[in-house]
Parts: structure tokens; C-alpha cells; sequence
């Protein structure tokens, strides 16, 4: 008995099948090639106008290619994938632009501190200090050490402070005293830096008259690691405090079902829990104040020689020693200040990208496992 179906003949193709959720797509390659022929057409315009004699303006070059690229992008998307997939691409487009936008300004200012730093990052730089310099040489050695010995007597003094302050806000803040030490925190926040470093000093200049020893220390680098202090504190605790009120509160309700008292529970459960983020937040309070200028100018002064006493006599720091061989341009060492200057700014950008990567090594290593 012969079967009443039949198979499809060998050379019949089948129909082609239509996927609605891809149809009426643009392709994956699309939106490059509407990149690049914006692009290209502004760079066409652009040159047609620098023709007559003038130079190609590379502003207007981008600017008229990322007008062309939105514009294309948008009529072609509505056209072929409708209003709403193309309201979609404009909106993601506009986004995208304003992030290179952003950039731009970052990657010039990276290039151009590289490219005129790289003038005077010798060994030299590394291993002199501004003594005897008249017109060649020298180096900011002194500088480098007075800025990591003045940024960690301030991180020793703050850290501490801010970070129990932080758990006193979280675990025990209540009442008039909670919202005023917060009130207070948020007033540090936005307190200019060169009142930090007047704060500092006339700290200082007060202890003396009251020891009655005369006004011949005033500047040092203790009152600078003060004034970075007031400055430091506040991004401590706001910082510590949201990675402690990320601890979910049944770590600490496990602790106390146990029997284990509150303090012990903050100790070995709330703090090792929040570690990695209150490090980050530590790296990044550093990274804010390593870089003030105007609050160690006025309590820590500056001097041309190493010092490694925290309270006897001026300490340079590298934000003060790039101020002040920019200022010394005169005569024939004028360029290798500047160079100088260039040199300093650099050394501070590698010191704080160290920290930040510093930073995310202790993250990783100390984040809770799952």
C-alpha cells in the first residue's frame, strides 16, 4: 500500500521566512556607515571652505560631522524602521555626543600635560631638590615628600574621625544631636579651601601665643595636614556612612540573635561588610585635597630644600611647587621652570591615579564574596 504523502521534490526551495521582529531594520553596519559618510561629507565641506587660503578648521569639521551623523541616522531610521525606533536613535545619538563632548576637554587637557611634562620627567626630577638652581636642573623631590608626608598625617587624623563619625550616624544617631552633627557635615562640605588653610593657621599661630613660643613655626606641614583635615572629613563620613547603610540589616540581626554585643557586631560584622567601599571612599577624599593649592600655600608655605619634620619650618608640596616655578619665569631659566612646572603637574596626576587604582585593587580584594 503506497503512503498517500509525498516528500517535497529534491529541487523546490522553500519560501523565504521573515523574522517581524528583525523586518524593517537597520543592518548591525548601519549606523557606522552613516558615521562615516557624515563624516565625510563635513570633511568635504570643510576643506572646500579652507581653499581659498585658510586652515582646516577641525572644530567645525566635528560639529558638522555629528549634526550630519544625527540628522542622517534619524531620516533614514524613520524611513525605514518608523518614527518611533528613529525617536529612539536620535535620543541615543544626542546622548552619545554629549559624552564625547565631555570627554574632549579630559583628553586634550591628558595630551597636553603629557606632552609638555615629558620635558623635564628625568632622573633628575626625581632626585633634586631647588637648592643652588639658578637657570638649568633641578627637580621636586622635596616637593613629592612633603606632599605624601602632609596627605598622610592628614589621612591619619581624618580618617579616624570621619569614619566614627559615620557610625555614630548610622548605629547610634538619634535626636537633636544626630541632625546637628549632620547639619554641620554638610556645612564642611562646601567650606571653600583657602578657608581651610586660614583655619590652619591661625589654629596654630593661637597654640603658640598661649605655650608662649615664638611665632617662628607657624607654617609647617602639620598645619597643613590640618587644613586638609577640615577639608577631608566631610567626604569621609558621607562617603562611610552610605557604605554602612548598605550593610543589610540582617547581618546585624543575625549578630545580635547570637548574643553578640552591639559593638562587637559593628566591629566584625557591619565594618569588614562595608570595607571595600569606605576604602574607595577614603582613595577618593585623597584624591580631592592632594591637589589644593591655596590652603598649603597659606599653612604650609614653601622653601627649596627637603624637610621631612612635620613641625619645624615650610614644607613644599607639589600643587605649591608647580604654583611657584610657574610664577619664577624670568630671565634665562624661564623655560626650565615652566618645564619644571609642566613636570610637577604630571607627577601629581600619576601620584592620584596610583591611589585610584589603589583604590579598586582594595575593593576587589576586600569586596563580600557573592
Amino acid at each position: 500500500m503506497t503512503s498517500t504523502l509525498q516528500k517535497p521534490a529534491q529541487n523546490q526551495s522553500a519560501p523565504e521566512m521573515i523574522n517581524p521582529l528583525t523586518h524593517g531594520r537597520l543592518p548591525k553596519w548601519g549606523p557606522y556607515a552613516i558615521l562615516v559618510g557624515g563624516f565625510a561629507l563635513s570633511a568635504a565641506i570643510t576643506l572646500l571652505l579652507a581653499a581659498g587660503g585658510g586652515e582646516f578648521n577641525w572644530t567645525g569639521f566635528a560639529v558638522l560631522g555629528a549634526i550630519f551623523y544625527i540628522a542622517g541616522q534619524w531620516v533614514i531610521a524613520r524611513i525605514i524602521e518608523g518614527s518611533r525606533q528613529a525617536t529612539n536613535r536620535f535620543v541615543t545619538s544626542l546622548v552619545t555626543a554629549a559624552f564625547v563632548l565631555a570627554l574632549v576637554p579630559l583628553l586634550s587637557l591628558l595630551f597636553t600635560l603629557v606632552a609638555n611634562g615629558v620635558a623635564r620627567f628625568d632622573p633628575t626630577f626625581f632626585s633634586s631638590s631647588m637648592v643652588g638652581v639658578v637657570t638649568e636642573g633641578g627637580g621636586g623631590i622635596h616637593a613629592i615628600v612633603g606632599t605624601l608626608l602632609i596627605t598622610l598625617v592628614a589621612t591619619l587624623i581624618s580618617v579616624p574621625i570621619g569614619l566614627f563619625t559615620s557610625i555614630y550616624l548610622v548605629e547610634y544617631g538619634k535626636g537633636r544631636l544626630s541632625r546637628a552633627i549632620n547639619f554641620f557635615v554638610d556645612v564642611m562640605t562646601g567650606v571653600p579651601s583657602i578657608v581651610a588653610g586660614l583655619f590652619a593657621y591661625t589654629m596654630i599661630m593661637l597654640i603658640l601665643q598661649t605655650l608662649g613660643i615664638p611665632l617662628t613655626n607657624v607654617r609647617t606641614g602639620l598645619a597643613g595636614s590640618i587644613a586638609l583635615t577640615v577639608l577631608m572629613i566631610p567626604t569621609v563620613v558621607r562617603s562611610s556612612e552610605e557604605m554602612i547603610r548598605l550593610v543589610p540589616n540582617e547581618l546585624r540581626e543575625a549578630s545580635y540573635a547570637l548574643g553578640v554585643p552591639k559593638w562587637l557586631t559593628i566591629s566584625k560584622v557591619v565594618l569588614p561588610t562595608a570595607l571595600a567601599g569606605i576604602t574607595t571612599g577614603v582613595m577618593l577624599a585623597i584624591s580631592r585635597v592632594i591637589g589644593e593649592s591655596a590652603p598649603l600655600l597659606i599653612a604650609a608655605g614653601f622653601n627649596i630644600y627637603m624637610n621631612y619634620n612635620m613641625t619645624q619650618g615650610a614644607m613644599m608640596s607639589l600643587p605649591v611647587f608647580v604654583y611657584r616655578s610657574y610664577t619664577q619665569q624670568v630671565g634665562a631659566g624661564a623655560e626650565n621652570m615652566l618645564n619644571l612646572a609642566w613636570t610637577g603637574a604630571l607627577v601629581l596626576l600619576i601620584i592620584v591615579m596610583l591611589l585610584n587604582l589603589l583604590a579598586r585593587m582594595i575593593t576587589k580584594f576586600f569586596a563580600p564574596k557573592g
